[in-house]
């Protein structure tokens, strides 16, 4: 009765379910790592915490997740910060073209950016796990493209706020698509060109619509783990520390393999018959140039804290 007792007057101490949503699929890297990092912690914490990951947006759409975990509505989930930058510009720091596009330099721009980013959404109650990049940005199109004219009228896949806005100063035309439904825009015609990296291309099988790839190297955009802090307080010392533990160990160990498969992933493009160059350099100096106005824009919306994060970096 006592043992009784005791097991209901401390609750953390019974095992808990954790379930996390995913918007990519299980063969993606980001979803491999999620699925060792859950591993790691079921391990750690000898079964006292269990994640039950749900990828491919099977339980909340990606545009979805970040609400679900806000929410209650699921303990923790992966998100790519840039969908989010109509909240709050700083949200869209990764995925400014041209400021940050190599791998050093997009962890010396986390580097600059993780204090203020993780206040933001400590506000919406929610806690940074960790973070990993995607590999460099390029573009995908139906047809050759040797410089930004050959984009103006396009039908432009769009999965951020600054997605958008590239489009609109090349001329093309945005359309919201997730990486999940990204084969179908594909094959029904509703995108003929995108920006993005080589592990989507590669996970949605463009070359069975699209033939070309410019490696361009624009930026590398972040996802984010996030948990809820109501949940991870929720949680007793040596959970929370197993958990930040394992947490740790897939930030290094996903910037490691996202650098790594980058160059496997243009090697698949090229097998499956795609064209693949680093651009004209016609279209690499215009795009360039949209990338400084971008900057210049973000730096007028995020006013004095945006210009000390942008110095820092440049430093």
């Amino acid at each position: 009765m006592t043992a009784a007792l005791l097991s209901l007057a401390n609750p953390v101490m019974a095992q808990q379910k954790w379930d996390m949503p995913t918007g990519y699929p299980a063969s993606n890297f980001h979803t491999e790592n999620i699925q060792q990092f859950a591993k790691d912690v079921d391990q750690a914490t000898a079964g006292k915490l269990k994640i039950t990951v749900h990828d491919g947006g099977s339980l909340f759409k990606a545009n979805e997740i970040k609400r679900a975990v806000q929410g209650g509505q699921a303990q923790l989930g992966e998100i790519i910060i840039s969908g989010y930058s109509n909240e709050n510009p700083l949200f869209g720091l990764d995925s400014i073209p041209f400021l940050a596009t190599s791998y050093a330099e997009a962890q010396k721009l986390w580097k600059v950016s993780q204090a203020p980013t993780e206040a933001a959404l400590a506000k919406q109650g929610m806690k940074v796990l960790y973070a990993v990049a995607w590999p460099p940005q390029g573009i995908f199109s139906a047809k050759p493209i040797q410089s930004t004219a050959d984009l103006k009228g396009v039908k432009w896949r769009a999965y951020n706020p600054n997605t958008s806005r590239i489009a609109q100063l090349v001329g093309a035309q945005p359309v919201t698509v997730q990486a999940a439904e990204l084969t179908q825009a594909l094959a029904t015609g509703a995108v003929t060109t995108f920006m993005t990296s080589g592990a989507t291309g590669y996970d949605s099988k463009v070359w069975e619509q699209v033939k070309y790839y410019y490696d361009v190297s624009a930026w590398l955009p972040k996802n984010l783990v996030l948990v809820s802090q109501k949940a991870f307080d929720s949680l007793d010392q040596s959970t929370k520390a197993a958990l930040t533990k394992a947490a740790e160990a897939a930030e290094a160990r996903g910037w490691k393999v996202s650098a790594e498969k980058n160059t496997w992933y243009l090697e698949q493009l090229r097998k499956n018959g795609m064209t693949v160059d680093a651009g004209s350099p016609a279209l690499r100096a215009e795009l360039k140039k949209i990338g400084e106005t971008m900057v210049a824009d973000w730096v007028k919306q995020t006013g004095s804290d945006g210009q000390a994060i942008i110095d820092a970096f440049r430093k």
